[in-house]
């Protein structure tokens, strides 16, 4: 069915058996400072309220490698929040990698992204050991996924049973990729790091350069496979979450309902069968913005308005308005 002739066209989509895997909506985007957000959703047509009379947001953190318990707050994106951490520790913003949610453990499952429940505690894991190693590209697909941290470094999430790369035990899940031949990957995003990967020519020989996160002494030797595609939603586990945007304010917000939850799973799904992705708060903000579309071709524009970057194929937005039709009825 054709959809969004008026649309712009733009170059096409990636589509690949490299997997890429934002942390959750690429978040590092500049906002303005958070100020202790807290507040909620503000009625409609009031303006928020001052600063000094938000309800103050603040969280414990340690470093995932063992630490004193830290009280972090005053930050709207992940990397406002990678630099409260590194003042709380007194370390660079630039050692910390990612976080984790409610384990210090290398856990995919629990990786930080767009969302933080209010009573979560935040683990951080930070530079430890680089390495380098020599990989044979004896298939096309290397049996990696690649997510981002918001903040400028990609990292293996998830690495594929009997792939090429899992028969190398030098690389584990949690490692971030720092250069491809060379190259510096440092500042990109997931989907730029799986188009070199694909890019990459079979039956040759190239290198990678990598940085592990520091480990805890009961997490030496550790290699997991990471987490599995479709393995549920970690939107947070407090009582409300606090949502980190690429773009506006951060706001305080209700766990998704059945609906929202049933809804971004299905789009998550598409992401991955469509382009290679997997990302559960691209998939939420898809879902924003398609829950009150009367058709798909108002769907259309509204993403190219919002996520043109992305340059979703027709077929795509069809099935997303199809996916998010499906879950308000309830045919889940």
């Amino acid at each position: 069915m054709p959809l969004g002739l008026g649309r712009r066209k733009k170059a096409p989509p990636l589509v690949e058996n490299e997997e890429a895997e934002a942390g959750r909506g690429g978040l590092g985007g500049e906002q303005g400072p958070l100020g202790g957000v807290g507040a909620g959703l503000p009625q409609a047509g009031l303006p928020p309220p001052p600063p000094a009379l938000r309800p103050r947001l603040v969280f414990h953190t340690q470093l995932a490698h063992g630490s004193p318990t830290g009280r972090i707050e005053g930050f709207s994106n992940v990397k406002e929040l990678y630099g409260r951490i590194a003042e709380a520790f007194r370390l660079p913003p630039a050692e910390v990698m990612f976080c984790t949610l409610n384990t210090h453990k290398v856990d995919m499952d629990k990786l930080l992204g767009g969302q933080i429940g209010l009573e979560d505690f935040i683990f951080a894991h930070v530079k430890g050991q680089r390495k380098e190693v020599e990989v044979f590209k004896s298939e096309d697909a290397l049996g990696l996924t690649i997510t981002d941290n918001g903040a400028g470094y990609a990292f293996i999430k998830r690495i594929k049973e009997g792939s090429v790369i899992d028969h190398i035990q030098l690389v584990s899940v949690g490692d971030m990729i720092e250069a491809i031949n060379g190259q510096s990957l440092l500042g990109c995003r997931h989907y730029e790091v799986a188009r070199l990967l694909k890019e990459l020519p079979r039956g040759r020989t190239f290198t990678l350069k990598l940085t592990e996160p520091r480990k805890a002494f009961d997490m030496i030797s550790q290699r997991s496979g990471g987490s599995r595609p479709g393995s549920g939603l970690q939107l947070g586990t407090g009582r409300g979450t606090l949502r980190l945007r690429s773009r506006g304010p951060a706001t305080v917000e209700e766990l998704p309902s059945a609906f929202e939850e049933k809804a971004i799973e299905k789009v998550d799904d598409l992401l991955e069968s469509y382009m290679g992705i997997r990302d559960t708060e691209l998939a939420a903000t898809m879902v924003e913005l398609g829950k009150d579309k009367r058709n798909p071709d108002e769907l259309a524009e509204a993403l190219d308005e919002q996520l043109g970057d992305f340059a979703f194929p027709d077929e795509f937005v069809f099935d997303v308005w199809g996916a998010i039709g499906d879950a308000k009825v309830g045919r889940y």
